[in-house]
């Protein structure tokens, strides 16, 4: 089912500490661009769930994403689009804005912020998390962020990539960083 003959490769994205909205000092942003086959689904939905939940990724939702500037810094997200397209921007106000379209699948590691600039009212997004991890929501205080700081480096990895299961190029692009002695 799902991943398209298309590459497996991910676009990988790092963004800097703005200060407001602490991104991932080390694991890249990644997006996979048509990454899950949706022509001629009935439910596009469906096939993007069943995706997530195979490769071990689960607490999911259907919804859109929020209209404001936000992050988890306790937990890695997912998000597929099932249906429309959307403008978000990620990575902060000094992050890159990337047009999203259905079989998209976007792979946040916490601390990543991200808002929707615009979206088309179909839009439907699929957002699932990693089986380790705690689900918060912030927006950029500075207390919040001082928090962050401490709580990113200790998300623990994932399993799998949501997509391309536990061979998938998440796996070695997300590989835990030298431990200093």
């Amino acid at each position: 089912m799902p991943a398209s003959g298309r590459s497996t490769e991910p676009l990988a994205l790092r963004f800097r500490d703005d200060g407001t909205i602490p991104n991932n000092p080390h694991l890249p942003f990644l997006v996979y661009r048509g990454a899950i086959v949706l022509e001629g689904q009935a439910s596009p939905e469906h096939v993007i769930e069943s995706t997530f939940g195979a490769n071990g990724w689960g607490d999911m939702w259907r919804d859109g994403i929020f209209p404001y500037v936000h992050y988890h810094s306790m937990i890695h997200e997912a998000l597929g689009i099932a249906r429309g397209r959307a403008k978000v921007r990620f990575g902060g106000e000094a992050g890159e804005v990337l047009e999203l379209a259905p079989g998209d699948v976007a792979v946040l590691p916490a601390g990543t912020g991200h808002q929707c600039l615009w979206a088309t009212p179909e839009l439907c997004v699929i957002g699932a998390y990693p089986k380790r991890g705690s689900y918060d929501l912030c927006r950029g205080g500075k207390a919040e962020h001082a928090k962050a700081l401490k709580t990113i480096p200790e998300v623990p990895l994932p399993d799998s990539d949501p997509v391309h299961g536990k061979a998938g190029p998440l796996t070695t692009l997300w590989r835990a960083p030298p431990v200093a002695l």
